[in-house]
């Protein structure tokens, strides 16, 4: 036995080490109690900076600790000079990069060092970005290092396209760099921006009118010629790598539009209703004095409402004019809206013998739903998606290539790809089946944004989009003139409080969905009819927002629950009064 090492066990091992962690927890949690201590007797020197060293060397995420050093250092900065200040500080950036080696994603480390960088007398930013090109060599997926980044560039005045040629660097090494292709596309809209539409020539304006409002560039779009560049950076990125998303969404970027010019985009007038109604590009804001309303020249007092009590911000508004005002069919009158906030107008005049008047901008007219492409531009779309083809014969079941090619047809032409696209849907539900509620939506988003362009293209007042499978509503707002909508043999499972934007709807039809919820029924001054039989409305009162409406006079309910319920037509009848054709 003699000679043999003594080989501990394991019990005795995890004793040891469990008496070694109490003797360390021991040390650190008296060291904190005596910066709290300090802290609180509101001693800031340099025994507590050090003592604050020793417990963030350890643990750099004690937001706490963090904080009281900062107190610490800018009571330094006054009872030290310049010099002195500058040293401390650069010791500061020493001891940060020793926490930023324990963890490297530290949101507290960061913060502290951009508060750092930013009250050092004589900053060394070459240094800082160094220190990023490094961080970002170990993991270039390092967010705080990038947002990092984007402040020492902004303070030390990095010319852009210095920026983009970095990117172009870590994109050639990694291509599935996603915050590589993100910082991309922030930076490529300030270096090759899209050039502004001309103005047009200045008009003497009407009496009563604002000031016109200073110049602004909201365009975030890429100029083309450097568009068709990026085009084939990124096709040379996904046929490297067809299952990497970074690419894909990139891509998706570039295909995608920039954000609409803020308008008002309609203005509606009603004598039956005594109401004008203002649609605009965005939700807006529109109480109080958001919006001014001049009545054949004359400033009118008058109330805007939201079309639903919850949208304090809303892309639909309504005020109601002084009984009498326009009732009269004889007369002429002139109406202008003037929009406050982005110094816009829009007039509308309703004629003798009209009932209702309205000027807007269409669908169709604001390319509304695709970006507006030039001749060149629509020939290297086109060869984009036979390129986006080829990879999808060698991937037929690449799930980003099936989506881009879908986006692809959209900003061609969507009309003319429909059956296709729902095609490429069916396949992308199939292979990513995890997904299918978000492909089912953005197919349902996709079809109602046909089914407003047909709608507009045909001139009518109608909006039928049945059994096609919808999931869901959107751009609601476009379609503030229908007066006769047909929903059924859809998936619908509710009509958002988005739904009451339809103000001259008189006719809906609603038939075998999946429908519960009925909030945004509310207020439709026009509506008469309502047919929702073979859904799965279970009580009165889902039905309570139809009291909203003084017009209902039809209601079709067959093969609800709530049908089945004992007294349910006394109550509906004490609910609705107005309705006097109720089927159960």
């Amino acid at each position: 036995m003699h000679g043999r090492v003594k080989v501990k066990s394991t019990a005795q091992q995890e004793e040891e080490k469990r008496k070694e962690r109490e003797k360390k927890l021991k040390i650190y949690v008296a060291a904190r109690d005596a910066c709290f201590s300090k802290r609180k007797e509101g001693v800031f020197d340099e025994a507590a900076l050090q003592i604050t060293q020793q417990l963030l060397s350890s643990n750099p995420d004690f937001g706490t600790l963090w904080n009281y050093r900062r107190e610490i250092l800018m009571h330094l900065e006054t009872v030290k000079d310049e010099d002195e200040v500058q040293k401390i500080y650069e010791a500061e950036l020493y001891f940060l990069e020793s926490c930023l080696k324990v963890n490297p994603k530290s949101y507290g480390s960061w913060h502290h060092r951009g508060w750092v960088s930013t009250r050092l007398p004589r900053p060394d930013w070459a240094r800082e970005l160094g220190l990023c090109d490094r961080c970002l060599s170990l993991d270039d997926r390092n967010f705080h290092c990038w947002d990092y980044r984007r402040m020492v560039v902004k303070k030390s005045g990095v010319p852009v396209d210095r920026e983009l040629a970095f990117t172009d660097r870590l994109i050639g090494s990694n291509f599935s760099n996603y915050s590589s292709w993100h910082y991309r596309s922030t930076l490529l809209p300030l270096l090759h921006p899209e050039s502004p539409e001309p103005l047009p020539s200045p008009r003497r304006p009407p009496p009563h009118t604002p000031p016109p409002a200073p110049p602004q560039n909201h365009s975030h779009r890429v100029c083309e010629e450097q568009l068709l560049k990026e085009y084939e950076l990124v096709q040379n990125a996904f046929f490297t790598d067809p299952n990497d998303q970074s690419a894909w969404f990139y891509y998706r970027w570039l295909l995608g539009r920039a954000e609409r010019e803020e308008t008002i985009s309609c203005v509606l007038v009603s004598r039956e209703q005594e109401t004008v109604t203002v649609a605009f590009s965005r939700p807006v804001n529109a109480q109080p004095g958001g919006l001014m309303l001049l009545l054949d020249g004359q400033p009118q007092r008058v109330q805007w409402r939201s079309v639903h009590p919850r949208f304090k911000h809303s892309p639909v508004w309504v005020c109601d004019l002084p009984p009498g005002t326009i009732s009269d069919v004889t007369n002429e009158h002139n109406l202008t809206v003037h929009w406050m906030e982005r110094h816009a107008h829009r007039d509308c005049a309703l004629h003798t013998g009209r009932t209702e008047s309205w000027c807007r901008d269409s669908a169709t007219d604001q390319e509304l739903f695709r970006s507006e492409l030039s001749v060149e531009k629509t020939s290297v779309l086109q060869s984009e998606l036979q390129s986006c083809k080829q990879l999808q014969e060698l991937e037929p079941l690449n799930k980003w290539c099936l989506l881009t090619i879908i986006l692809l047809m959209r900003a061609l032409d969507p009309l003319g790809y429909e059956k296709e696209t729902l095609a490429h849907f069916q396949t992308l539900t199939e292979v990513d089946l995890m997904r299918s509620a978000y492909y089912s939506d953005l197919c349902s988003k996709f079809m109602m944004e046909n089914t407003v362009l047909k709608m507009e293209y045909a001139e009518v007042r109608v909006f039928s989009i049945s059994d096609k499978k919808l999931t869901m509503l959107c751009h609601l707002d476009q379609l503030l003139l229908v007066t006769h909508m047909n929903l059924s043999s859809n998936q619908l499972q509710r009509l958002p409080p988005q739904f009451s934007m339809l103000q001259c709807l008189e006719v809906l039809e609603a038939e075998n969905n999946l429908i519960e919820d009925l909030e945004g029924v509310f207020h439709l001054p026009r509506l008469e009819e309502v047919l929702l039989k073979n859904n799965k409305i279970s009580s009165l009162a889902a039905l309570r927002p139809l009291a909203s409406c003084p017009q209902l006079r039809r209601l079709d309910l067959r093969g609800n629950p709530v049908s089945a319920l004992e007294g349910v037509e006394a109550a509906l009848a004490e609910l609705l009064p107005s309705v006097v054709d109720l089927l159960l």
